[in-house]
């Protein structure tokens, strides 16, 4: 909640303030380079924070962790034939989320704890170990014997200054990377604990490689900079200005984005890393060998401002920026596909006359823009339906699949063959709105989202790319419905080849709620139906919500199968129920 609200004030700080606005700055944002000395990172910030009244105040940072323990038992490993993964955007780039299963163990962020789960045969499940941690955990990676935590730390406070009529916002978080040989998964042995000054914006592992982005706001204080410290093997080092990449972006807020590099399986390997003086980050795509960071700009038009910083395992190199009109949804809004960098993004509002800090309304335009590796555009499509704005998109080789949303539901197939061409192939109007796009094959796309009050999912067939068409549809019934995967695309389980579907809902009514997983059968020739529902809401799930004081902790969050058997993960419970008949097997009750 601290953190939500410092971030509250900053988007308020943000929009009262004018932009500072370099006269070449159109140049001048695309020349990244290294600061040459201390004084001038102090003059760059100092030129800034004057710009726009910004100081910040900081207090020294408290931080402790309890001790780790777990348990003893373990059992040998059985014969499974498969089993699911967390959705991910891009193949070989793995996300961290609050469940992950390797097949026969499920690692589950509770609170403040990890429960590692034998979750494999389910008759045998049980809780094998808990890592008990101080902070907020963001996410974890397994690695075959490697368990990866990621736990932020920190304290807030707001001051007002007593020079100035202003408030300042002041944060001090640590990001905790800690690495543990879960070779005993009853015995977890934390072989690596790497932090970072800041806050944890988002991360990716590919291969043996986990990247963590980190960002601290970057504050002169009683007349210092405060650069940022990375701490590992009980040795601090404070990164030197003359290391930090910077850019004349046109956003008025700076922040040290450092990313580093940390080897699953190497103990002894030193974390690489890099820092770079950059605008709030917004978004985040990582390819195999590429990440990409945008953060929004003013000219005289909104700005998407993104930075391609090229990753090999332990090297990270800044290799180019550039911008393009608008704002970007979120990462499924970016894509890289042979040799190029595809955007969409939405524009809304254009500013008049910095002197009178007025802003104007303009109807809201949506664009895609292609992007050479340099950054460059090559390539845009421009002022797609007007007065709507983007609510998902989702880019597959040479097409991207567009939603927009007013009041109906146009569904765009655009074509990016021609990266210096793009254009309209078809559109599809209909009611509601897809927030999710998720490619069933290469004929057909899933939609999540909504239609009135109701939760929506729709089969698209764009075999014919002209003439879209909308096949097959689920709307759950009365009731005001809402999922976590129309906000966390992590939280669907999808298996073509399963024709499996399984999706978090909660339905409520006057006082009354259901909360679960929906499972179905995806098809062509069938469409969807609902196989049914699983709750861990125990007796009656449709009793009044005041009956349930903790319906919170049962609602479930995600969901996935090991060979036959269908697991939903609540923050209090682990249920597992047949995939073929959905009857119950088993359930676990978490601490």
């Amino acid at each position: 909640m601290k953190k939500v609200l410092f971030l509250m004030l900053a988007v308020a700080m943000f929009g009262a303030i004018t932009p500072f606005y370099f006269e070449n700055s159109a140049v001048e944002a695309r020349q990244m380079r290294r600061f040459s000395s201390y004084a001038e990172l102090e003059g760059f910030l100092e030129a800034y924070s004057k710009s726009s009244d910004y100081y910040g105040r900081i207090q020294p940072e408290s931080i402790s962790l309890l001790s780790k323990d777990s348990d003893t038992r373990e059992s040998n490993a059985p014969d499974i034939s498969g089993f699911s993964k967390t959705n991910i955007q891009v193949e070989g780039v793995d996300e961290a989320d609050v469940v992950k299963t390797d097949g026969e163990y499920i690692y589950i962020i509770s609170g403040k704890s990890v429960i590692i789960l034998k979750a494999y045969p389910p008759r045998e499940a049980v809780i094998l170990s808990q890592i008990r941690l101080n902070g907020t955990l963001k996410g974890v990676f397994i690695n075959d014997d490697r368990l990866v935590i990621f736990e932020e730390v920190g304290s807030f406070e707001i001051y007002r200054e007593t020079v100035k009529p202003s408030f300042a916002p002041t944060y001090m978080w640590r990001t905790f990377i800690e690495v543990y040989d879960v070779a005993t998964r009853a015995n977890p042995i934390l072989t690596r604990n790497v932090s970072l000054e800041g806050s944890y914006f988002n991360s990716r592992m590919v291969g043996n490689y986990v990247y963590a982005v980190i960002n601290k706001p970057a504050y002169i204080y009683e007349g210092r900079v405060t650069l940022p410290k990375i701490y590992f093997n009980d040795r601090v080092y404070e990164v030197q200005a003359s290391d930090i990449y910077y850019s004349k972006s046109l956003d008025s807020y700076h922040v040290f984005t450092t990313i580093v590099a940390i080897n699953t399986k190497d103990d002894e390997a030193q974390p690489a890393h890099e820092t770079f003086l950059l605008g709030v980050a917004h978004n985040m795509y990582v390819s195999l060998d590429n990440i990409y960071i945008t953060s929004s700009g003013w000219s005289e038009v909104e700005k998407t401002l993104i930075h391609r910083i090229h990753i090999d395992e332990d090297k990270i190199k800044y290799e180019a920026d550039g911008e393009v009109q608008g704002n970007v949804l979120n990462q499924f809004s970016m894509d890289e596909y042979n040799g190029y960098f595809r955007i969409a993004t939405t524009t809304s509002q254009v500013w008049r006359g910095f002197e009178e800090r007025s802003l104007e309304q303009k109807p809201q335009l949506n664009h895609i823009y292609v992007l050479d590796m340099n950054l460059n555009t090559v390539g845009k499509l421009e002022d797609l339906a007007p007065t709507e704005r983007i609510y998902s998109a989702r880019f597959l080789g040479d097409r991207c699949y567009l939603v927009t949303f007013r009041q109906i539901d146009p569904f765009f197939v655009i074509d990016l063959k021609n990266p210096y061409k793009p254009e309209v192939l078809g559109q599809l109007k209909i009611p509601g709105f897809s927030s999710y796009l998720h490619p069933y094959d290469e004929n057909h796309i899933i939609g999540i989202g909504k239609e009135a009050s109701a939760v929506k999912i729709s089969l698209f067939d764009v075999s014919n790319v002209s003439e879209p068409k909308e096949v097959a549809k689920y709307v759950t019934g009365y009731g005001w419905a809402d999922s976590p995967v129309l906000n966390d695309h992590k939280a669907l389980l999808f298996d073509g080849s399963k024709e499996l579907l399984v999706m978090p809902i909660s339905i409520s009514y006057y006082n009354y709620l259901w909360q679960g997983a929906y499972v179905f059968n995806i098809s062509l020739d069938a469409g969807l139906v609902l196989r049914g529902k699983i709750t861990h809401v125990e007796g009656d799930p449709n009793l009044a919500r005041s009956h349930y004081p903790s319906l919170w902790a049962y609602q479930v969050k995600r969901c996935l199968y090991i060979d036959d058997v269908l697991y939903t993960v609540s923050e209090k419970k682990v249920k597992m129920n047949s995939l073929e008949n959905l009857e119950e097997i088993s359930q676990i009750e978490l601490p």
